[in-house]
């Protein structure tokens, strides 16, 4: 049994298609894998801001709360 992916179209400009389908090339991987993985790196670095950033005033309050 076949299943099919529901697709859809992004419009980009000519030398964003250029580069995807060359780094696409590059990978050895489709157009749509280069984009997913280029959306997951950029997920992960975000993330990885988020958490090398400094605690916000609540954040260090609540971490040396005393609980007991």
């Amino acid at each position: 049994m076949l299943l099919r992916m529901q697709t859809t179209s992004v419009r980009i400009d000519v030398e964003t298609h250029g580069d995807l389908k060359r780094l696409a090339s590059e990978l050895h991987l489709s157009l749509g894998e280069t984009l997913r993985y280029a959306i997951r790196r950029l997920n992960q670095n975000r993330i990885g801001e988020e958490l090398s950033a400094g605690l916000s005033v609540e954040e260090t309050q609540w971490l040396h709360a005393d609980l007991g």
